[in-house]
C-alpha cells in the first residue's frame, strides 16, 4: 500500500552517496526537488536533510514501469528510491543513481503554495505562511543547523565550566523588570503574565547554593516593535553565578561567544558556504567602551544623544560605524537599568551593568546584581514599583543571598550574527511578532 514503510529503510543520506560507492545498490529517502523529462531520459533530483542527488533513468537501461512511476511523480512528494550508484561528473556529489525500485510514500498536492527551488522568489510573509515548505530550502535549513550547533556549544561550555541547567516558570504573578511590556493571561481566578525574563528566579537560585546556573528558554515581551530585530517571543540564554561580579561574567560571555564562533566555523562550513557568509574568529578580549565614551562617539557622528538616555537606533548605528566587531558597553547610568542592578559604590549614578554589542546590534545585557535586602527594597521603591508584588522574591534576600552577577543573550540575535541574515524572523522556526500568531 502506498505510504507504508514496511521493511524499507534508508541506507544512505544523499551526502553519503559518493563515487567510492560506484556499482553498489543504495536506498535513499526524501522529497522530489525537480523533474526533467527529456523523452528518452528522465532526471529527478531528490532532496533530503543533507543535500541532493540525481536519479537518472535512460529508457534503454530502465524498465518501462520505472519510467512510468517517475513520470507520475510530483514536486515535493516523498519517495524512497533504490538503485545503483554510478559516476556522473556534472551531477551533485559527482554521482547519480540508476533506479531499480520506486516507492511513493506520500504524493504532494499541486500547485505548491510557494516554490522551494526559489526559481520564483517569495516575500518573507508568503514564506512564513508556508513555513513547512520554506524550511525545505537549503539556505533556510542551513540557518537552523547553525543555530543547533550554537546551542550545542553553549550547553557544552556551561557544563564544562561548572554550571547547572535550570528551568524556570514562564507563568508569573508580576513583572520581572517593571514596566507595562507584559502579556496578561487568565490563570484560573487570577491574572498572571508570561515571563519577561528568568532573572528573578535565577537570583533565587543563588540563595540555594547551586552557585552557577544557566537556562535556555522562551521569554515574552509585549513590545509594539515592528522591526527587523525584535520579536514578542524569543529564546534567551541566561546565566547567573555566585561570588562573581560584572568583570567575571563578562569574561565568561566573551569566552562562550568565542567558542561558539570557533565551533560554527569548524562544524558548519557547508552551511556557511550555502549562506555565502563568513564569520571571522574575533580578536580577544573583546573591546570595552564606557557609556560616557559611547555618548561622545555618537554625538561626534552627528547623532544627538543626551547623557542618561538609552541608545536609540540611530545611536546604535553611529556606534556600530566606529566599533566593527564585538564589544562591551559598560558603566551604564543606574536610572535606566532594572532595580536589581548594582550601583557603583563610588559613583551611584553609574552602575555595574554592561551590554554586549556586535557592530550596531545589542546581543546581551548583564550586571553585578544587588544582593543586599535593604538596597534592593530601596531600588524597587525608587522605580515606583510595588514592593509587595515581589514578596516571594525578596524573601530569598533575607536569609543569605551571596554576591552574584549574570547576563542574558538573545539566542535569535546571536544567530543573526552567525548566519548574516538581517531579519530576526529568519532565525526562528515560527516567529511571533505583533502581526503573526500562526502558523
Amino acid at each position: 500500500m502506498q505510504g507504508l514503510l514496511n521493511d524499507l529503510r534508508r541506507t544512505h543520506y544523499t551526502k553519503e552517496v559518493t563515487p567510492e560507492l560506484k556499482g553498489e545498490d543504495v536506498l535513499i529517502m526524501g522529497w522530489v526537488h525537480e523533474i526533467r523529462d527529456l523523452g528518452g531520459i528522465i532526471f529527478v533530483v531528490i532532496r533530503d536533510r543533507e543535500g541532493r542527488i540525481q536519479i537518472t533513468a535512460p529508457s534503454k537501461k530502465v524498465d518501462a514501469e520505472i519510467l512510468e512511476d517517475l513520470r507520475a511523480l510530483r514536486k515535493e512528494s516523498v519517495v524512497a528510491i533504490k538503485g545503483t550508484v554510478q559516476e556522473a561528473g556534472k551531477a551533485p556529489n559527482g554521482v547519480e543513481i540508476i533506479p531499480a525500485e520506486i516507492y511513493m510514500l506520500n504524493l504532494a498536492n499541486q500547485p505548491l503554495p510557494m516554490d522551494p527551488t526559489e526559481k520564483v522568489k517569495a516575500e518573507i510573509d508568503t514564506r512564513l505562511d508556508s513555513r513547512f515548505l520554506d524550511l525545505r530550502k537549503a539556505n533556510v535549513s542551513a540557518i537552523f543547523k547553525i543555530k543547533s550547533r550554537m546551542f550545542h556549544t553553549v550547553r557544552d561550555f556551561f557544563y564544562k565550566n561548572g554550571f547547572v541547567e535550570i528551568n524556570t516558570p514562564k507563568l508569573v504573578a508580576s513583572a520581572t523588570e517593571g514596566g507595562t511590556e507584559l502579556f496578561p493571561i487568565t490563570y484560573f481566578e487570577k491574572e498572571a503574565f508570561l515571563g519577561q525574563s528568568p532573572q528573578l528566579y535565577k537570583q533565587i537560585m543563588m540563595a540555594s547554593g547551586m552557585d552557577r546556573v544557566f537556562e535556555i528558554g522562551q521569554i515574552f515581551r509585549a513590545e509594539e516593535h515592528d522591526t527587523l530585530r525584535h520579536l514578542n517571543e524569543a529564546v534567551s540564554i541566561d546565566m547567573e553565578a555566585s561570588f562573581m561580579d560584572d568583570e567575571d561574567v563578562m569574561k565568561i560571555l566573551n569566552d562562550m561567544i568565542y567558542q561558539v564562533i570557533v565551533d560554527v566555523n569548524e562544524d558548519c562550513s557547508d552551511e556557511l558556504a550555502i549562506l555565502e557568509h563568513e564569520m571571522p574568529i574575533p580578536e580577544e578580549p573583546f573591546a570595552k567602551v564606557t557609556y560616557d565614551e559611547a555618548v561622545d562617539i555618537v554625538n561626534a557622528k552627528g547623532v544627538e544623544m543626551m547623557w542618561g538616555e538609552d541608545l536609540s537606533r540611530a545611536a546604535e548605528k553611529a556606534l556600530g560605524e566606529e566599533m566593527d566587531d564585538f564589544y562591551f558597553l559598560t558603566e551604564w547610568p543606574s536610572e535606566i537599568k532594572p532595580f536589581y542592578v548594582m550601583p557603583n559604590a563610588d559613583d551611584p549614578v553609574k552602575s555595574h551593568a554592561f551590554d554586549l554589542m556586535y557592530k550596531n546590534l545589542e546581543l546581551s545585557s548583564g550586571a553585578t546584581r544587588v544582593h543586599q535586602y535593604d538596597v534592593l527594597v530601596k531600588q524597587i521603591e525608587e522605580r515606583g514599583l510595588n514592593v509587595n508584588a515581589f514578596g516571594s522574591y525578596l524573601k530569598a534576600f533575607e536569609y543569605g543571598m551571596p554576591p552574584h552577577a549574570g547576563w542574558g543573550v538573545g539566542a535569535d540575535r546571536l544567530t543573526m550574527v552567525l548566519t548574516g541574515v538581517e531579519n530576526i524572523r529568519e532565525t526562528v522556526l515560527f516567529p511571533r511578532d505583533r502581526h503573526r500568531l500562526t502558523p
